[in-house]
């Protein structure tokens, strides 16, 4: 048994794996996804060649004897030594899945299953050591295989029983796939019309832990960066309006040069901070006054400093900014966690 699954599972899976793509599968379109597993095509060949083989088994178990003119071993004792009957019968059920192999690199209805086998080494590799150690099985396998010797006209039929899986292959290629309404078809997808709200909405849940942290995370960033370029701007209008017609400061591109410079000063508050430079004076020649009286030249008083200054000085300086306006400013000017 366990050589009949090694046969029919991992090496017969190594050899159809491995087989090159032809140029009309490379052209054929993709399947859709409501498209059936096993289609229609697939269930007539699984059905037709397990038909063949169950025939020729139950045939040889219940009247190979007869055929073969050899003793039965139906009602052989359970430890008794083996028989011809039953080396036969897992001969050809061997010799049949070795050329089922054949017929399986061709499952969409082409008649010619040889078509490019020399292109695969592999297959050709595996069909052949498959046949070889059969042969060692069954002829020098022994009471470990339950297997005992096989004359060659006895292998020469389960070969040619074996081949028999080729004619039988092209038989039902022969058949019309069209013709047979009463297969059905297995695996079909599920299409949009059967899948629910509820059904869609349930992945979302499976979404990575590790994903959902990153879009988080980008998310942040950009909510943050929107938030200082709108500061900026509001900050930049008030400022603007704040000191228009003074001197304006140097420009800041960023929040972070906005930050680097905090002790900017208006033009007004600088001329109080430092002291009034004084022009040199300028005597000019008075006006003659009216004489109210006799008065000596030198008794008449000087003029005061405070006359000889500029006129701009003397005018006062302007209203600071509001309270509620510097609040403002200092919200949106100083770093937010």
């Amino acid at each position: 048994m366990l050589w009949v699954n090694l046969i029919m599972d991992t090496l017969a899976s190594l050899a159809l794996a491995t087989e090159p793509p032809t140029e009309s599968l490379l052209l054929r379109k993709p399947y859709g996804r409501d498209k059936p597993l096993i289609s229609r095509t697939m269930m007539k060949n699984i059905l037709g060649h397990a038909v063949y083989q169950l025939v020729i088994i139950f045939t040889l178990l219940f009247a190979g004897e007869t055929f073969f003119d050899i003793d039965s071993g139906r009602n052989t004792p359970l430890h008794s030594p083996p028989t011809e009957h039953y080396t036969i019968v897992f001969n050809v059920f061997v010799m049949m899945q070795l050329f089922n192999e054949i017929n399986a690199r061709k499952i969409h209805g082409e008649r010619n299953v040889f078509e490019g086998v020399y292109r695969n080494p592999i297959f050709c590799s595996v069909v052949l050591g498959t046949f070889i150690l059969q042969i060692i099985i069954v002829q020098l396998g022994g009471k470990p295989f339950s297997c005992t010797a096989l004359t060659i006209d006895q292998w020469l039929w389960c070969v040619f029983i074996g081949v028999g899986e080729l004619l039988w292959g092209q038989l039902i290629s022969a058949i019309p796939t069209h013709h047979l309404k009463f297969l059905k078809e297995a695996g079909h997808g599920i299409t949009k019309e059967e899948i629910h709200e509820e059904e869609l909405t349930e992945g979302a849940d499976e979404i990575d832990h590790a994903e959902m942290e990153l879009r988080r995370g980008q998310i942040l960033w950009f909510r943050g960066l929107n938030r200082i370029q709108t500061q900026i701007k509001v900050v930049n209008a008030f400022r603007s309006s704040l000191y228009e017609g003074l001197e304006s400061p140097e420009s800041r591109s960023s929040i972070h040069s906005f930050m680097a410079h905090p002790e900017f000063v208006p033009l007004s508050e600088r001329r109080l901070a430092s002291p009034p430079s004084r022009r040199p004076e300028t005597r000019s020649t008075p006006s003659p006054a009216p004489r109210l009286g006799p008065v000596e030249e030198g008794s008449r008083p000087a003029p005061s400093p405070t006359a000889m200054s500029h006129p701009s000085e003397l005018l006062p300086p302007p209203p600071p900014p509001p309270p509620l306006l510097l609040l403002f400013i200092s919200i949106f000017c100083h770093p937010t966690n």
